[in-house]
């Protein structure tokens, strides 16, 4: 992958995309933890910088369109984490495994449809760099009633 032309945070002005503040942990944990060139991202959910989630079931009371914007919004919480905790996203070598989380009904099986949003806006912002391995599971219950929730791993240079 060439780093020539690499430039995610230049791809987010062109995608009109403005990261807010690094949404704070709601627990006892911290949004991230850096060992050697990873770092495992804790999981967010889909909250607008003025505090307002995307909540709701999928399969029962929110659409698959409103998930995908969920999942799109959790992918922005998680670049504001990585441009926190690096200073720069060219230093963003990878998007290497996403572990996505779909609040649901036990009969919906559409979890791949909601989580593209995550995915797609990974792809637009980091390019090849963005392409990761990735599992969308359905669960019964999310933090809040949140939509959705995704942890990642991320490699970085030096």
């Amino acid at each position: 992958m060439s780093t020539e032309n690499y430039d995610p945070e230049a791809r987010l002005k062109e995608l009109n995309i403005e990261l807010p503040k690094a949404p704070n942990p709601v627990a006892n944990y911290v949004n991230g933890v850096q060992t050697g060139n990873l770092i495992f991202l804790a999981g967010k959910g889909p909250r607008y910088a003025n505090g307002v989630e995307i909540t709701g079931k999928l399969g029962v009371d929110i659409s698959i369109e409103k998930g995908y914007e969920g999942a799109r919004l959790t992918a922005i919480n998680q670049i504001a984490v990585l441009k926190e905790m690096l200073g720069d996203l060219k230093k963003v070598k990878r998007i290497v495994k996403v572990l996505a989380l779909v609040n649901c009904h036990p009969d919906f099986i559409e979890q791949p449809k909601v989580m593209n949003g995550f995915s797609d806006l990974m792809v637009a912002v980091f390019g090849d760099r963005g392409i990761h391995a990735r599992a969308a599971i359905g669960v019964a219950s999310l933090p809040r009633a949140q939509a959705v929730e995704v942890e990642c791993i991320v490699e970085v240079y030096d």
